[in-house]
């Protein structure tokens, strides 16, 4: 089973994200429940803007594309600035809304029998608000959100100390939760993979 994190950082992967170091806490227990993981540092690609599989004109995201449509938990990772998620997160999602109508080898839409879950952080307000959008995003185009999916750490309020700089990593809240979100995703996935939702009644024919 294979686990893909798309991290919607701002800064690309010459400089430390504090998305991706809480995720690596998720990523632990992916590695030791066998569950195969790839990191991918979105800032790094040429994805263009659009609402299809692929936009033409060097768009980088139909290779990421395939990554996704391989993955059986696919999370996404995002800073948070002004209460919202990263434009970069925003992108993802509007490109994997762009490949909802594509199907499977059953008619469903190619989401189903994955699950989704979040990872957030940020010096400021919002970490709930960014994981109801982009796990709602998930549910509307056919990936299932298990309960307790969204990991955060926002610090205290106002500007200070991020992630990595404050010692978040001791932050049994944040950590917990990326505990849970990891346990839930796998739990689910394992069940996916032997009891695939039913063709009846949900296919997009």
């Amino acid at each position: 089973m294979k686990a893909l994190f798309l991290n919607c950082s701002l800064k690309t992967s010459e400089t430390a994200s504090n998305t991706d170091a809480l995720y690596k806490e998720a990523e632990a227990i992916f590695q030791q429940e066998g569950i195969e993981s790839e990191n991918i540092r979105l800032a790094d690609y040429k994805i263009a803007y659009g609402v299809s599989d692929d936009e033409g004109h060097g768009d980088e995201w139909p290779a990421i594309f395939e990554k996704v449509k391989a993955a059986d938990i696919l999370i996404v990772g995002t800073p948070l600035w002004l209460g919202e998620k990263s434009s970069i997160a925003t992108l993802a999602i509007e490109r994997l809304y762009g490949g909802s109508s594509l199907t499977n080898e059953k008619g469903q839409s190619l989401y189903y029998n994955k699950v989704g879950g979040v990872v957030i952080t940020g010096n400021e307000d919002g970490a709930k608000h960014a994981a109801a959008s982009i796990l709602y995003g998930f549910s509307h185009i056919g990936i299932t959100v298990p309960p307790n999916v969204d990991a955060y750490w926002v610090g205290e309020a106002g500007p200070g100390d991020s992630y990595i700089e404050a010692n978040g990593q001791k932050n049994d809240f944040s950590t917990g939760h990326a505990k849970t979100m990891a346990y839930n995703l796998i739990h689910f996935a394992r069940n996916f993979n032997e009891n695939p939702i039913p063709a009846k009644g949900n296919t997009m024919e």
